[in-house]
C-alpha cells in the first residue's frame, strides 16, 4: 500500500513539474495521447522512478556516502537530478515518457519533485498503529 501510496505522489509531483514552462520537463504519453493515457504514463514514469530511486539511488548514496558528509548533504541534489535524468533517458528509451532538457533544470525538477513528496508524503503516509 506504501509503495502505491508513493507511485501517485510521484506522478502527481512529476505532472506538477511538466506545468512549470521554465524547467523544460515534458511528458510524452502512450498513443494516442488523450488523458487517459497521460495519467498512465505518468503512474508509469513514477513507477520507474521510484525503482530507480529505490535501486541505484540506494547504490550511488552509500557509494558517494563521504561527498555526503563533506558537501553537509548538497550532493543530494546532484544525486536526485542525475536520478530523474536516468528515469527520462531510460523512458524515453521506449519512445514514451519523461524528457528533461537540462541537466540542471533537472536538477531544480528533482528539487521540486522532491519537495511535493515530501508534503503530500507526510499528509498522506498511512499511519501504523500503536499499541
Amino acid at each position: 500500500m506504501r509503495f502505491l501510496i508513493r507511485i501517485v505522489i510521484n506522478a502527481f509531483a512529476v505532472w506538477v513539474v511538466t506545468l512549470i514552462d521554465p524547467l523544460q520537463v515534458t511528458v510524452t504519453p502512450f498513443a494516442p495521447g488523450e488523458t487517459t493515457q497521460l495519467v498512465l504514463t505518468l503512474l508509469a514514469v513514477a513507477a520507474v522512478f521510484a525503482i530507480v530511486n529505490t535501486v541505484i539511488g540506494t547504490v550511488i548514496r552509500i557509494v558517494a556516502f563521504p561527498l555526503y558528509i563533506i558537501t553537509l548533504g548538497l550532493i543530494s541534489l546532484l544525486v536526485n537530478g542525475f536520478l530523474l535524468w536516468l528515469t527520462a533517458w531510460s523512458t524515453q528509451w521506449w519512445g514514451w515518457g519523461l524528457s528533461v532538457e537540462n541537466f540542471w533544470l533537472g536538477v531544480v525538477a528533482a528539487l521540486v519533485i522532491g519537495i511535493i513528496n515530501g508534503v503530500f508524503g507526510a499528509i498522506l503516509r498511512p499511519q501504523r498503529r500503536r499499541d
